[in-house]
């Protein structure tokens, strides 16, 4: 069975460079781009695999990367690749249908489990997983203000512009915060944003 393979666009060639020795070690096969564009041109049938992607990149970024595979047909699996405070960019992509976002700078083993549940769902986020089922569960238990601060997390906002929109403090905010961090039991602002979209939350 031939290994599976990641198509990996980023305009940094350091991160590309990165990347591609994380995913051989771990067996895969990958491809390098250093542009959207280049990969659009050099892409042929019968696609395998998943895409990484950064989501900010000169000329042709992730979203407008994404736009174009789907309307030429193309339905590989998806992962972005974010900065810091990209959150609303990430919460589009999976509205279009990404798979899942990464926050840089990365832990190697959270990019692994990315890409390999990617592969596994084919592109397809079904609403029958029973985690996600799960987690609404818990989302329903959110009090009033709770789910007012989830809904301004997931839009991006910091602890110090929710607190401006909601009139708390922003230490209020981050008791919220840890609230429904815990009662969601999401492990990062990545997984609680994930499935909040999933969730149809956003």
């Amino acid at each position: 069975m031939a290994p599976a393979l990641v198509h990996v666009i980023d305009d940094d060639p350091a991160m590309r460079d990165s990347v591609a020795f994380l995913l051989d070690t771990a067996g895969f096969d990958v491809r390098l781009y250093e542009a959207g564009t280049a990969l659009l041109a050099r892409l042929t049938r019968p696609l395998r695999g998943c895409i990484l992607t950064d989501i900010r990149m000169p000329d042709l970024d992730g979203l407008a990367l994404f736009r174009s595979l789907r309307s030429a047909g193309h339905t590989l699996p998806i992962v972005m690749m974010t900065g810091h405070g990209d959150v609303p960019l990430a919460v589009e992509a999976m509205k279009l249908g990404a798979c899942d976002f990464i926050e840089k700078p990365f832990d190697g083993e959270a990019l692994l489990r990315a890409l390999q549940a990617a592969l596994e769902q084919g592109g397809h986020n079904g609403s029958v997983d029973p985690i996600l089922q799960d987690f609404m569960r818990r989302l329903a238990t959110l009090s009033e203000r709770e789910r007012q601060v989830l809904d301004h997390l997931v839009t991006g906002g910091t602890s110090k512009e929710i607190g401006r929109r909601l009139r708390i403090s922003p230490r209020t905010v981050e008791i919220y915060r840890a609230k429904v961090m815990a009662k969601t039991r999401a492990g990062s602002l990545q997984e609680l944003v994930r499935w909040a979209v999933l969730a149809g939350f956003v």
